[in-house]
């Protein structure tokens, strides 16, 4: 162990007198295999990046991997039951969604059926055995959201990004007036169209003078507001929020391993309505996909590191000829040819790593400047962190570059006789 340590040593000082003895070509060989390292650096950033967007953009509306979703068919004895069992609780949280309509008093909302405020799904309609008819009153100045009440924070599951405002503070006493936090399909609705701040929602006793408190990044496209049950149920009943009739909808989401779930799941059954319950696994849905997209672009990262392989070699040939005369010598003087092969890999590694520390420098200052630049259109890029993975990618091209664009001439110069400093 000791001799090997100590020709290892013998051969990381020779190599790095060769570098600096020749900074010319060592420049020359950082300069043929900057392309593809920095290549793979950016591949692999590329894509983990990617990776995150990807996955981010589906948490928002399918929540964080392993979490547990229980949906259901609306029921008002459910939707009682479970209320009252998740009140309170952290690891699990109900969301009740009905229609709300917000703006001026019997008309028919701009988007009826609560749709994109870019689209048209036609006026709602009352169909009998005569036919079907519009119904909601001629059009007016007034939005409908899907109004999601929540039992507790649900960004635990859904990573909400906040675009302004504030969220909902469930903390604190329940307010009269709902406080409300709009999605950006909602908010961009109610900044095209001047609306009254009075909302009604289909069983209320009154109509309500709700509180915009902020704007969230949800992913849906349909407008929705969310707001605190306790608030909302002041003035709507907590059976009416899941009737049947009113194209409600009625989920639970819970922690992995949740005491609440075989709870709520045996009630429900004795109430007689089956859950649906299954796990958010995004990553592995999309495995295959990002897979592939890496393959393919690590493929190409691979070929242009080839080109800087071969022109590293190139360079490692001509200056093993040039050096033929000093590893003979030093072979007459007893240096084992295991010790040349090492001189010259390590003069080839110490250019790869130089080479990978150059990329990866390159890589996380252009990282930062298109962060600044584009950092506000594309909120994945805002304050976006240089992925650790792709510099350790980086290091693996520079050290996989220098063996293979050493070893043939390392071999090389292990080969040489003697009798070669004899000629000279």
């Amino acid at each position: 162990m000791r001799r090997f340590s100590g020709r290892f040593r013998s051969s990381l000082i020779i190599g790095i007198q060769g570098i600096r003895a020749r900074k010319l070509r060592t420049l020359l060989s950082m300069i043929s295999l900057f392309l593809g390292v920095l290549a793979v650096v950016v591949v692999q950033a590329g894509a983990s990046i990617a990776e995150r967007a990807l996955l981010a953009d589906v948490e928002l509306t399918a929540g964080y991997d392993g979490t547990r979703i229980m949906d259901m068919p609306p029921q008002q004895e459910a939707a009682d039951m479970i209320t009252a069992t998740v009140k309170g609780r952290a690891d699990a949280v109900a969301m009740l969604a009905v229609s709300g309509i917000i703006g001026e008093p019997g008309v028919a909302p701009h988007n009826p059926g609560g749709s994109p405020i870019d689209e048209d799904w036609g006026p709602q309609m009352a169909c009998d055995e005569n036919g079907c008819v519009p119904v909601g009153g001629p059009e007016g100045e007034a939005i409908e959201v899907r109004l999601t009440a929540l039992t507790g924070d649900i960004r635990q599951f859904r990573p909400f990004r906040q675009i302004s405002g504030q969220w909902l503070d469930f903390t604190t006493m329940p307010a009269l007036a709902p406080e409300l936090v709009l999605n950006q399909e909602a908010a961009k609705a109610f900044a095209r169209h001047n609306v009254p701040a009075e909302m009604r929602v289909g069983g209320a006793t009154n109509n309500v003078t709700p509180q915009f408190t902020g704007v969230v990044d949800d992913g849906d496209g349909q407008p929705r507001a969310y707001v605190r049950l306790d608030e909302l149920t002041t003035w709507l009943p907590t059976s009416r929020l899941a009737d049947p009739t009113s194209n409600s909808e009625l989920r639970l989401m819970m922690a992995p391993g949740s005491p609440v779930e075989p709870v709520v799941t045996s009630k429900l059954k004795g109430l007689g309505n089956e859950p649906y319950v299954y796990t958010v696994e995004t990553r592995k849905e999309q495995q295959k996909t990002l897979t592939l997209m890496q393959l393919v672009f690590f493929a190409m990262a691979g070929l242009v590191l080839l080109i800087g392989v071969a022109g590293i070699l190139n360079v490692g040939l001509a200056t093993v000829g040039e050096r033929v005369e000093e590893f003979a010598l030093r072979r007459a003087v007893g240096t084992p040819r295991f010790l040349l092969a090492g001189i010259v890999l390590v003069e080839t590694l110490l250019t790869g790593l130089l080479t990978a520390a150059l990329a990866i420098g390159v890589s996380v200052a252009g990282l930062r400047v298109v962060s600044s630049v584009v950092g506000n259109s594309q909120p994945i890029l805002q304050d976006v962190q240089f992925p650790w993975e792709a510099g350790v990618a980086g290091i693996i091209a520079g050290l996989v570059a220098g063996i293979l664009g050493g070893f043939i001439p390392a071999l090389r110069a292990a080969g040489i006789p003697i009798a070669t400093v004899m000629r000279a």
